[in-house]
């Protein structure tokens, strides 16, 4: 299922952040920039989400990103079409001059900044960027094909970095620029506030290099695009644009992100099966019909063990206490015993693999990060939501610096930064 690797080797190189002219709405052109967005394409929510965001402004992002045709390679072209169409009409431009973006968000008592650019890729064995999950073929296919063929990152990933905490260059200059008038500012359906601001000066943009490059970063959000980027750059050889991506930096020392739970929607398998093949192997009590509820019981369970809630029929039900012999012959060995009892470890391995016996297919198994929707969506399906407890920060890390990968879809930071803020096109 999982493959650990040996532990990353120091590297010599940090962080290269890279200013680039970036792709942005004209906002006379479009009805509003909050209409225009989206969230990162694998949070949509298909189809309503889907349907949603297309019908909000015929400009929104997600027909970049989320293109609707028979395969990959026809997305691609379709995406790649209609980037070209808006690029000749004026609805994206340009900045002239390269810079970083100061990019903010800001929703109730949460605040969050951090830094877009252009980041140098680098592999996992180097030390700088590290992943801590796996990721699909497929899905690395199909957004490879999209990539390639707009030939532009349409989204940027979420990385974080920790410094000490005290102020540093990049802060510095993040604080500075926030002073002044944003280039744009929106407000998006979730109540989350956003603005950006250029960072085009020599001084600046050299301090925060400079900075940047004493710090490796954790992939918080997008290992897939990520994977993409390094898939793109084998197939161009030489130096090219295609050795940097598009990223979002976030300081968690200043800015600490939010840890939440990604959720399985299980195809094709009703409740009741799915609850019957546990006799024997997990506790199982049934807990109501109230999802506040549920989720309070899963959070005291799992400081105890390994716990989940299965719903599918308006009812929730915990699933805790596995049979420790059972964990013994299903979990891999060889690996730090901080991954051997993740949830998602003993869900893939123990539930999926042995119990259930479902492989992890799109076919089969959904992800979706919000549990209100996962239960709507189990329930109009007839089909099992298993509802997880997010992973504390620190567990990630502490692997993904052992060069150790978690189960895929294990985590979701956030905030997550708001697709079609900023575009890089790697053609200018």
């Amino acid at each position: 299922m999982t493959n650990a690797s040996p532990p990353a080797t120091p590297h010599p190189r940090g962080l290269e952040l890279t200013p680039f002219r970036g792709l942005r709405y004209d906002p006379d052109r479009v009805s509003s920039l909050s209409a225009v967005t989206s969230p990162p394409y694998d949070v949509v929510v298909r189809p309503d989400g889907l349907h949603h965001l297309e019908s909000a402004d015929p400009y929104n992002i997600v027909r970049l990103i989320l293109p609707q045709a028979a395969d990959p390679s026809a997305r691609g072209e379709q995406a790649a079409g209609t980037l070209n169409r808006w690029l000749a009409e004026g609805i994206l431009a340009a900045d002239e001059t390269p810079g970083l973006y100061v990019y903010e968000q800001r929703t109730g008592s949460l605040l969050q900044r951090g830094v877009i650019g252009a980041l140098r890729l680098s592999r996992p064995e180097e030390g700088v960027v590290l992943p801590h999950e796996d990721v699909m073929d497929a899905v690395v296919a199909d957004r490879a094909a999209l990539m390639g063929a707009t030939a532009a990152n349409l989204e940027p990933l979420l990385l974080s970095y920790r410094s000490d905490g005290a102020a540093s260059a990049t802060a510095e200059v993040i604080e500075r620029t926030v002073t002044r008038e944003p280039v744009l500012r929106t407000t998006t359906e979730d109540g989350v506030r956003h603005s950006l601001w250029p960072v085009t000066e020599t001084a600046e943009l050299t301090a925060v290099q400079a900075d940047l490059a004493r710090h490796q970063a954790l992939i918080a959000d997008g290992h897939h695009r990520w994977a993409t980027y390094l898939r793109l750059r084998e197939e161009r050889r030489g130096p090219s644009p295609w050795d940097f991506g598009l990223v979002l930096l976030v300081d968690t020392a200043r800015y600490p992100l939010q840890v939440r739970a990604i959720h399985r929607l299980l195809h094709q398998l009703p409740l009741s099966q799915a609850l019957s093949a546990l006799d024997g192997a997990f506790r199982v009590r049934t807990l109501g019909r109230d999802l506040a509820a549920a989720q309070r019981a899963l959070a005291e369970a799992v400081t105890e063990g390994n716990a989940f809630v299965l719903t599918g029929d308006g009812t929730f039900h915990l699933v805790d206490r596995p049979d420790p012999a059972l964990l013994a012959d299903t979990v891999p060995t060889g690996f730090p015993e901080a991954w051997r009892t993740l949830d998602a470890t003993v869900l893939h391995s123990t539930l999926l693999d042995h119990v259930w016996r479902i492989p992890d297919t799109p076919e089969r198994i959904g992800y979706i990060h919000d549990p209100v929707a996962t239960v709507a969506k189990a329930e109009h399906d007839g089909s099992t939501a298993v509802l997880m407890h997010p992973v504390d920060e620190d567990v990630v890390r502490e692997l993904a610096q052992q060069g150790v990968t978690m189960p895929r879809k294990s985590t979701s930071f956030g905030p997550k930064p708001a697709t079609g803020l900023v575009l890089r096109s790697l053609g200018v």
